[in-house]
């Protein structure tokens, strides 16, 4: 696979450093696209080979820029996220806009983006990055939960209608993992929980998910929990 592309939204984070460098690892030639990160993309873009690009997900204009400049991706992994911890009625509109804005709109346009040429090829993988409380709801995070369900009821949906083009789009509902976003959770709350997983955890899903070896897997949403939820 030396001379497939793939791309990962938000490349630079915890999970998503673990996506890029499994991909890697598989053969991919991975474009690692960033935000804010740029340090830390670029060092990990070296690491394995791979290229840095900024862009806000959310601005279909840079989105559109960033696929001038890496060509056609193979794989399209939309990680790129955010959460909000608060009392939802203590949550502004612009919180609620932003974490939208970036967990499904930020998808949204790099699908669309991607998709043309995907078509053209007939062939194509979309991988996003959901989450248990998409899935089960939670609270003190009713918005990010609500972004994290669209986001699966884009992902089903999207995959039925890109199917006859021989499109593959599926996500991963990852439960609590051990990154920067779940700081916060003391080793007690963890432990009630039933422990955490690895981005490494993650990261195996979506190879498994953008390989040969899921070729008939669409429009599914595989559970990276431990059995916790």
């Amino acid at each position: 696979m030396t001379n497939k592309t793939a791309l990962v939204t938000g490349g630079s984070g915890g999970i998503g450093g673990a996506i890029c460098r499994k991909l890697a690892e598989t053969g991919y030639y991975v474009a690692v696209n960033y935000y804010s990160s740029k340090a830390e993309a670029e060092a990990l873009a070296a690491e394995i080979g791979g290229i840095a690009i900024h862009a806000d997900v959310t601005i279909p204009n840079e989105v559109d820029d960033m696929f001038a400049k890496i060509g056609e991706p193979d794989v399209l992994v939309n990680n790129a996220g955010i959460a909000l911890y608060e009392l939802f009625q203590l949550t502004a509109p612009e919180q609620r806009r932003s974490v939208i804005d970036v967990n499904l709109h930020g998808a949204m346009n790099c699908s669309a983006a991607a998709l043309p040429a995907m078509i053209c090829r007939k062939c194509g993988s979309i991988v996003n990055i959901s989450s248990v409380w998409g899935e089960y709801g939670a609270a003190m995070e009713v918005v990010y939960s609500a972004s994290k369900a669209a986001l699966i009821g884009f992902t089903k949906s999207l995959a039925k209608e890109v199917a006859p083009s021989g499109i593959r789009v599926n996500a991963v509902s990852p439960g609590l993992i051990d990154t920067k976003m779940n700081a916060r959770f003391s080793a007690e709350d963890i432990a009630a929980l039933g422990g955490c997983g690895t981005p490494e955890d993650v990261a195996a899903t979506v190879a498994w998910l953008v390989s040969d070896a899921s070729g008939f897997v669409n429009g599914a949403v595989i559970p990276v929990n431990g059995g916790n939820f």
